[in-house]
């Protein structure tokens, strides 16, 4: 027999675990996988009901959550309703303000009134500008006696005011850009008023259509009324004009007679002033000129009687 004290000794542990079957942790695992599908479906329901535009504004949105706000245009909160039929447009009661929109809709309202307006006044202007020459002519006696030669009318570009020629009486020296003295006094009177208005001028020089002995190709009545048509504005500036009121000097030859029925009228000869309204101004700057005074018509104003014809030498 073998001695019980040389016998192993064998010790069994069992490994005990707490709740066994009956344990909770896979009922965790479980709610969180259910939240994620949940999350899921109602992204993908999110995706399926929301246009491509506010998916694109969502996107911004992250990307510059202050640009809406800031700079107006379209965002995420442009949606109308989010399910077709969902009532009114919420995003105008809370939540993002689309200011851009908001703007440009007033500035739409707003702007046919107001340019409108701003046309009125200004017209109104023109027309005291012109009422205020016309009485400044009257009490002059230097000028009155010249009344029949300067032609003040109102025309879709603005106050035309015309300096014309008379037989016996011409602004210029023959074929020359030298004033006559009692030129320069009207131009220099002129000038003064013309500071009344905020509005910029154009000038224009024309000639009649008899031509140089040289033809067109030496000096000729375009080299003429371009010279006639600056001297009148170095008149204008003397007469105490603002020299930025000046917006166009030309020389017109005579494209553009006065009397078409007698091209070597004398009154085709003539100095044409023009107190520019907004509309002409900004036509010009974007070179976009009216066609009234460049190779356009011009009508003689109501009630004008032409003066003699002065047949001779040039311009």
């Amino acid at each position: 027999m073998s001695d019980d004290s040389t016998r192993p000794i064998i010790i069994k542990r069992k490994k005990i675990v707490a709740g066994g079957a009956h344990g909770g942790a896979w009922k965790i695992a479980y709610a969180d996988f259910v939240t994620a599908m949940m999350a899921f479906f109602l992204l993908m329901w999110l995706l399926g009901s929301t246009a491509k535009g506010d998916l694109s504004g969502i996107a911004e949105h992250f990307q510059n959550p202050l640009k809406v706000s800031h700079q107006g245009g379209s965002g995420s909160g442009d949606a109308t309703s989010v399910l077709q039929g969902g009532g009114k447009d919420l995003t105008r009661q809370a939540g993002q303000v689309k200011r851009g929109d908001v703007e440009a809709k007033k500035s739409t309202s707003f702007s046919k009134e107001a340019q409108a307006e701003f046309r009125r006044k200004e017209q109104e202007k023109l027309e005291s500008l012109k009422a205020d020459i016309e009485k400044m002519i009257e009490q002059t006696p230097q000028l009155a006696q010249f009344k029949k030669q300067m032609l003040l009318d109102i025309t879709s570009e603005g106050l035309r005011i015309q300096i014309v020629d008379e037989q016996n009486r011409p602004m210029f020296d023959s074929s020359s850009a030298d004033l006559k003295p009692y030129t320069r006094d009207i131009l220099r009177q002129i000038g003064k008023s013309l500071n009344g208005v905020a509005n910029r001028i154009s000038l224009a020089g024309h000639t009649d259509a008899s031509q140089f002995s040289g033809g067109e190709k030496g000096f000729s009545n375009w080299e003429l009324s371009a010279n006639r048509a600056n001297a009148s504005r170095r008149e204008l500036v003397i007469g105490g004009m603002d020299d930025s009121k000046v917006l166009r000097v030309v020389g017109l030859s005579s494209t553009v007679l006065f009397d078409k029925n007698d091209p070597l009228n004398s009154v085709n000869r003539r100095i044409s002033i023009v107190v520019l309204n907004r509309k002409t101004e900004t036509a010009i700057l974007q070179e976009e000129g009216p066609e009234s005074e460049v190779g356009g018509e011009e009508l003689l104003p109501e009630g004008l009687k032409l003066p003699g014809a002065g047949k001779g030498t040039a311009g």
